[in-house]
């Protein structure tokens, strides 16, 4: 009898099939004699764990594949009774919007009076219990037995993420879902994938036939290439199944819109969040949750008074200008976030520029970093290159990296671009800089609460250490002189 599955031996409780799978540093069966202590009744592994000492004299069932990782989701799904069958599951795939996306999903469902579970980056919800998150997706043992205490809780809808790693890695395997989304596709993860091909091929596996129903965004070239016959389209831009029509925006920021979808349904939305791209967000999330059975007016209601942690999420202490905390960790998305606030000051007419402190993560995709650098140094008035989470790298050699993105714009081009290592001390120089109708973007980090650096994790809050500048400037040393 198994009644439980994990690939990590310190999880392993009695009962459990312990996933023993081959690493790019080491072998999962290099850990089969902690997890066999720990009350493992099966293995699975493939033929080179099967030849470790530790398993070859076990006396426990060993199961032999040649691609374990492979079979693991689905053999997962059966040990906990498959419950993907038992919920209406949207995943949303692409590079992004995914939290935003499934956020609104959510939000949607719960309008319908669904009891529902949410997955991803910054949480994971079950029927209202709100719990941390170490993964966009967790590994599939995890994420089956996520489903099955889902299913216990009386959980019968489910928003997640599908991250282009959960997909290449076989995590999402084994779950089956009502519908699968495609937001967009732009750089980022190519320190895991070979080029952005190889990107957008693991993004297109969610759409190989898991899914009962396929809802993509079709503004770009990648999801034009993902639509066949019965995929739902959504754009903000041309003709689709759902659309976005009449766009306004306030001098907050917030959007109002119509929606525009099949059957004659005209509806009229509004978004909170600024950028253009949330209006998307938005409309994608409609579809979705229309494709799994959800009225459209009950997600328009859900959307409406919705804000999403660390994303365009704003940090009012009082200031008079604008300060916001964002998760924009790639170019494309430091782009559209500066874009769009240069557009809202430009619609507020007060002159006010754009302050942003970035980082870029070490450990990670290299090519992007000049990149970021440039797209700050193009729209900002201010850029504050700073560390995000270095990791194992030295941050110097990251920053470096970034600066001279920036200076690589032509002078007349740029905006002045300074070097502040000390992440809490750039966020304090942005906002001492900041003048009344600016708008300080801090950029990277967006909902996390820690700094990873050579290997420790930090207490690092954006939102509360920007809370803590302004209060330093405005608050406990009164009115600012400067």
């Amino acid at each position: 009898m198994i009644t439980g599955a994990t690939l990590r031996a310190q999880h392993v409780r009695p009962g459990d099939l312990f996933a023993a799978l081959p690493g790019a540093n080491a072998h999962g069966a290099d850990f089969a004699a902690q997890a066999l202590a720990a009350g493992a009744v099966a293995v699975l592994t493939d033929e080179a764990g099967a030849a470790r000492p530790a398993l070859r004299g076990s006396g426990v069932p060993l199961l032999v594949h040649d691609d374990p990782r492979g079979v693991l989701g689905a053999l997962a799904a059966r040990i906990y009774g498959d419950p993907s069958g038992k919920l209406a599951i949207v995943g949303v795939t692409g590079t992004s919007g995914k939290t935003t996306v499934t956020t609104m999903i959510e939000s949607g469902m719960r309008a319908a009076g669904h009891t529902t579970g949410l997955i991803g980056t910054v949480q994971t919800v079950i029927a209202g219990q709100r719990l941390d998150s170490a993964f966009t997706t967790p590994e599939a043992p995890d994420l089956q037995a996520l489903f099955a205490v889902m299913v216990e809780r009386g959980v019968t809808h489910v928003a997640m993420e599908v991250s282009s790693h959960a997909l290449a890695l076989g995590r999402a395997a084994g779950t089956g879902f009502a519908v699968g989304a495609f937001t967009n596709l732009s750089q980022d993860h190519l320190d895991f994938h070979t080029d952005m091909e190889d990107y957008f091929q693991a993004k297109a596996a969610l759409f190989d036939g898991r899914a009962a129903r396929e809802v993509v965004c079709v503004d770009s070239e990648w999801g034009r290439r993902l639509v066949k016959d019965g995929t739902v389209s959504v754009s903000i831009t041309g003709e689709a199944t759902w659309r976005a029509v009449d766009i306004t925006v306030a001098a907050s920021g917030s959007q109002t819109f119509g929606v525009v979808g099949p059957d004659g349904v005209r509806l009229d939305a509004v978004v909170r969040l600024p950028g253009i791209f949330n209006v998307s967000n938005a409309v994608l999330a409609i579809a979705c949750g229309h494709a799994a059975g959800i009225a459209p007016e009950d997600t328009v209601r859900g959307i409406a008074g919705l804000d999403v942690p660390g994303r365009m999420e704003r940090v009012n202490r009082g200031q008079d200008f604008v300060a916001l905390v964002d998760y924009s960790h790639k170019p494309a998305a430091v782009s559209a976030v500066l874009d769009t606030v240069r557009d809202q000051l430009d619609r507020a007419g007060t002159g006010g520029k754009v302050i942003v402190v970035l980082g870029c993560g070490g450990d990670r995709d290299k090519a992007k970093r000049p990149i970021m650098g440039e797209a700050a140094a193009r729209r900002a008035e201010l850029t504050v290159v700073t560390d995000d989470n270095p990791r194992s790298e030295d941050p110097a050699a990251i920053r470096a990296a970034m600066y001279q993105g920036a200076l690589d714009v032509p002078q007349d081009e740029r905006g002045e671009v300074v070097e502040i290592g000390d992440r809490r001390a750039a966020i304090h120089e942005a906002v001492r800089r900041a003048r009344p109708g600016d708008i300080v973007v801090v950029a990277g980090k967006g909902h996390e609460t820690g700094q990873e650096i050579a290997g420790v994790v930090h207490p690092f809050d954006d939102r509360h250490v920007l809370a803590d500048a302004i209060d330093e400037r405005f608050g406990i040393f009164g009115k600012d002189d400067a």
